[in-house]
């Protein structure tokens, strides 16, 4: 299922609550910025799976332009965050290495949608997510993960650059910002929203 509702009532409450929890995932390649995103806008504590990268590691990840980078997501990430009232995002970080994408179907399971994190400097390294996303047919925008020093790029640019459907959003962001990475959010719910209508007007047509 993409979503769940809960009801609540108890005394002193004039009417039953319903809440409404959304599955997201968010992906991406190696250091694109995916635990970043999912800690920033989570209201809870996240949930983080991450090893220290390894001399062994290095033989398999490629570390170009994220030099830095000293830990990896070797399971999930994981985070909640409230959009309105009644309505919540339980958000899935995939990890970003091949050897580990055997996950990937285990956490698409009952997801609405995704956001597809994106580095200009290494654009080449968010295809396999694009492909996996649009082979089964789930809904997703792509976010540019703008990092400090990389040449800017406008939505349109990344989106030839990508060979995206024309009706694929693609964002710009800052990871590391909540108020960004809600907006991404959002765009992504408005946007899984009206694909899921479009296609169940088409299956009654």
């Amino acid at each position: 299922m993409a979503y769940e509702r809960s009801e609540n009532s108890g005394a002193g409450e004039d009417a039953d609550t319903s809440a409404l929890a959304l599955k997201i995932l968010v992906a991406g390649g190696f250091g694109v910025g995916k635990t970043t995103l999912v800690g920033a806008v989570s209201e809870i504590r996240p949930l983080r799976t991450e090893e220290r990268l390894s001399r062994a590691g290095e033989l398999v990840d490629d570390t170009g332009g994220v030099d830095q980078k000293t830990t990896t997501t070797v399971a999930m990430d994981f985070g909640r965050i409230t959009i309105r009232s009644g309505l919540s995002l339980y958000l899935f970080g995939t990890p970003g290495q091949d050897r580990f994408w055997f996950l990937w179907d285990e956490l698409a399971q009952g997801a609405l949608g995704a956001v597809v994190l994106a580095d200009t400097r290494r654009l080449e390294d968010c295809f396999p997510a694009v492909d996996y996303f649009e082979h089964r047919k789930i809904p997703f925008v792509v976010a540019v993960n703008c990092f400090t020093g990389a040449r800017t790029y406008g939505a349109h640019d990344v989106s030839r650059a990508l060979d995206l459907d024309r009706r694929t959003p693609v964002v710009l962001c800052d990871a590391r910002d909540r108020d960004s990475g809600k907006e991404v959010l959002i765009r992504l719910v408005e946007y899984a929203g009206r694909m899921h209508t479009a296609r169940l007007l088409d299956s009654v047509g």
